[in-house]
């Protein structure tokens, strides 16, 4: 009984390796296909989306048909006193970001504020905002 977990464990780490027959060697055969590689398949890096413009006010979108797309947010946490200081740019940017994966190009920015005694952050910068797709 002692040895039915080690064959088990012995055939779990070798796999299908003794399924594997090798391949018939011809003349017509000069590249080898790694399990890795394949010609067919091109790895590209993700696209990100750009940020969304930022609008301060609503007096800006005057005459600029919109639809709006939700509320929006973005955070930066100081975890420690170690860390860098959050800032409201990056949390902005942040913002922007979301607003841009949701398939918007603009945000109408409400507020932001630097905030104390959060769980988990030492300080935090947060906006919040409405994302927004405006047609030109």
């Amino acid at each position: 009984m002692r040895a039915l977990p080690g064959c088990i464990l012995v055939l779990s780490l070798t796999g299908c390796s003794w399924i594997h027959s090798p391949a018939s060697s011809t003349a017509n055969q000069h590249t080898a296909i790694t399990p890795f590689s394949s010609p067919l398949t091109s790895h590209k890096p993700a696209v990100r989306p750009l940020p969304a413009k930022l609008y301060k006010s609503a007096e800006e979108l005057v005459g600029k048909p919109f639809r709006d797309l939700g509320e929006v947010y973005g955070s930066t946490c100081q975890v420690n006193l170690q860390d860098p200081p959050p800032s409201i740019a990056a949390a902005r940017k942040d913002m922007q970001v979301r607003a841009a994966r949701m398939k918007g190009n603009a945000v109408l920015l409400h507020q932001c504020e630097m905030v104390r005694s959060v769980a988990g952050c030492y300080a935090q910068a947060v906006c919040q905002g409405t994302a927004l797709k405006v047609t030109q």
